[in-house]
């Protein structure tokens, strides 16, 4: 069994703020992006990477191949989760035990990978990879599948998860662990949790599985977690997830807005989309701004503007704190309307630092996830 790395993490956030915009025209705090692409704009992006330089592909032999594309997987995954880490393709399929019938790990190499897997006890095989995930280390998903299905001790279930996305993690988590829960008690024994790496979507699957079926509170997850695999999970994802099963998913409108009439495009990323798209603003000749309104869940999210092609943000804006390398981002807290009711305590409780779920609460995430309907 290969092992990975987690090194120093970068640092924290400044505390979450009310958002305010403010009009007046902003000046550049970054010209690089802290965020990262979506999984099928990362993946080109990597085979760029991974073939590009002097050396031509005919004098790269099968196994530098493999560790070129390797190296560049684990950078793009080190910008983008916020964490470095390292994985390694080449080495093959590697896992940790997180409980006696709690497997994480990364991908599925080979058909035969399936036979390991049936000799340590798996009976559910969960796939959250996309199809450019996949393409990205030449897996023949197929070929997996098919093999798997020559046996009936053993499950290959696929719920897709975009890679380095909190919010499409946040959004996914609810309808992939209820098709989780409903695996691991029709087939019993060993559930195996993967994504590519296993250091980012895998281990946030199953702490919230973990967390929501398995009665952990959420902090004592997290550690077992840890203890057991090197690993970066998005914990606000799983905190978002659970106040959205409970409450109900409630969204605002948030406007945006960049003055300056001497440029001829204006764009943001971040925000609900992910890194690797832009939403274009809308010019109001009238005001001479630019504007974007968006209907946004409750939450946390960063953004940032392209600027006639530059990235930047703006310092009138709320600004994170610099990560390690610098980097910057505008942030928008998205508050629903009852801010001193019932149910904003909850939300409150849930996304602060050791959230822990009431009996009723379990009980009712419980039923979600029994009668949520699989697509």
């Amino acid at each position: 069994m290969n092992c990975l790395q987690n090194l120093p993490r970068s640092s924290a956030l400044l505390p979450l703020q009310n958002f305010k915009v403010n009009q007046r025209k902003p000046s550049s705090c970054s010209a690089n992006a802290l965020g990262m692409m979506k999984s099928t704009d990362l993946t080109r992006n990597l085979v760029v990477k991974a073939f590009s330089g002097s050396t031509s592909r005919k004098e790269v032999s099968g196994a530098e191949e493999e560790e070129e594309k390797s190296d560049t997987y684990s950078n793009n995954m080190t910008e983008a989760m916020g964490a470095v880490l390292t994985y390694r393709h080449e080495l093959g399929m590697n896992y940790n035990f997180i409980r006696p019938d709690l497997i994480v790990g990364s991908c599925l190499q080979t058909p035969k990978d399936v036979d390991a897997l049936r000799r340590i006890g798996v009976k559910t095989i969960f796939c959250l990879q996309q199809d450019p995930d996949l393409e990205y280390f030449g897996v023949d998903i197929s070929a997996i599948r098919e093999y798997a299905k020559t046996f009936d001790d053993i499950e290959h279930l696929r719920a897709e998860i975009r890679d380095f996305d909190t919010f499409d993690l946040r959004m996914r988590l609810p309808a992939i662990v209820s098709k989780l829960y409903k695996a691991a008690n029709r087939n019993g024994g060993v559930t195996y949790v993967h994504c590519t790496a296993g250091l980012g979507r895998a281990p946030a699957t199953a702490l919230a599985y973990m967390f929501w079926v398995q009665g952990y509170k959420l902090s004592d997850a997290h550690k077992l977690l840890l203890n057991k695999r090197h690993c970066f999970p998005k914990l606000d994802a799983i905190k978002s997830a659970t106040v959205d099963i409970l409450t109900g998913l409630r969204k605002k409108l948030v406007n945006l807005t960049w003055k300056d009439s001497g440029c001829s495009t204006v764009e943001i990323s971040g925000l609900d989309i992910g890194w690797g798209q832009r939403i274009p603003l809308t010019f109001n000749e009238e005001q001479g701004t630019w504007v974007l309104k968006r209907e946004l869940p409750e939450g946390h999210y960063d953004y940032k503007y392209i600027i006639d092609g530059e990235w930047t943000c703006n310092k009138y804006e709320l600004v994170t704190s610099p990560n390690k390398d610098g980097h910057v981002n505008n942030f928008v807290e998205v508050l629903g309307d009852d801010s001193s009711g019932v149910r904003a305590d909850m939300r409150r409780r849930l996304i602060g630092d050791d959230p822990e779920l009431t009996r009723e609460e379990r009980l009712k995430i419980r039923q979600f996830l029994e009668a949520y309907l699989d697509n």
